[in-house]
């Protein structure tokens, strides 16, 4: 995937530790995980995540335009209102996944990194007759994560995306070292990825792969708006919700925290009762150590598994919470 090429400055402050994989760019955290995951619940700190993509759309034709295209109701969406959309396949599966906010003017969404490009290409082959621009704005703008209940100042001008975790600002990338120094402290991308595990929040690229339909990660009524018009994979959509279940669904882990190690993204997850050469039922997708509740992760596990059932991930003890239910 295409990311943006340039690392964020805020590598360069002390105890940075770059973040790895998709999440190249930015920092995986400072030095103290716990601290600035005390920090971000506590509603203070700043997270860097200029390495998202940032796109835009334009024109009077913009709401009614993606209307068109995304899961979610947009055509009427107040200025200022956080929303969030997917894009999906013909087959109804996960293809984009938008954090969005339209400002009056203007539409701006962030993505996942390197994402940004491909989706771009779509909605340019979907323009036809309508009055709209779409460009990629990453090179210009970053996003940064503001937790909630944080007193740091929203510049003037500047898109945000209020939701109950937080707030997104789409800064102007010159701007960013300094308005992080004035609303510090920094805080990893480790400590905002725990606290997203903590509130079972499925992440694109992360919980999804190329089979993911988005009732079997919570994401339908947030994402998916199951009375609009029509929109591609609209009709797997409505014949799950009305006809069936999903093959899968998304658990939380409460994982033994006498293992020194994280299972990693895809480590097998199979039931207690058959040992560790059981049956595969399903995979961890997000693995982190929390403050407070220790080692914890999101798993995407078979649909008929029962939500009572004692789970083993490789050799480790995990109990786990409905998020889906079965």
């Amino acid at each position: 995937m295409q990311r943006h090429s340039t690392s964020s400055p805020l590598l360069a402050l002390p105890g940075a530790v770059p973040a790895e994989g998709v999440d190249e760019g930015v920092a995986a955290h400072y030095g103290d995980l716990f601290r600035e995951q005390r920090s971000l619940a506590d509603g203070a700190g700043v997270v860097d995540l200029s390495h998202r993509g940032v796109l835009t759309v334009t024109g009077a034709d913009r709401l009614s335009w993606l209307h068109l295209l995304l899961s979610q109701h947009v055509e009427q969406l107040p200025p200022n209102q956080a929303t969030e959309a997917l894009i999906l396949s013909a087959n109804g599966h996960i293809e984009h996944a938008l954090y969005l906010v339209d400002d009056g003017t203007t539409t701006w969404a962030h993505v996942e990194p390197g994402t940004q490009e491909s989706l771009l290409a779509y909605l340019e082959s979907m323009k036809f007759f309508y009055r709209v621009e779409a460009a990629d704005r990453t090179d210009e703008f970053a996003v940064v994560h503001l937790p909630a209940g944080s007193i740091a100042p929203v510049p003037d001008g500047v898109a945000v995306r209020e939701t109950p975790h937080g707030r997104d600002l789409f800064l102007p990338r010159a701007d960013l070292e300094t308005y992080a120094s004035a609303n510090g402290p920094a805080v990893g991308l480790l400590a905002y990825e725990a606290l997203r595990v903590e509130q079972h929040r499925p992440r694109f690229g992360f919980e999804t792969d190329h089979r993911t339909i988005p009732h079997e990660l919570g994401w339908i009524g947030s994402a998916v708006h199951l009375q609009k018009g029509c929109y591609r994979g609209q009709e797997t959509v409505a014949r799950v919700q009305n006809l069936g279940k999903p093959p899968r669904r998304l658990v939380f882990l409460h994982l033994d925290g006498s293992e020194v190690h994280l299972p990693p993204h895809g480590a097998e997850v199979r039931l207690a009762a058959d040992g560790p050469e059981g049956r595969k039922i399903g995979v961890v997708t997000t693995s982190v150590r929390h403050h407070e509740l220790g080692p914890i992760a999101l798993a995407v596990i078979k649909r008929n598994v029962s939500a009572e059932a004692e789970l083993l991930v490789e050799t480790t003890a995990a109990a786990q919470e409905v998020v889906v239910e079965p």
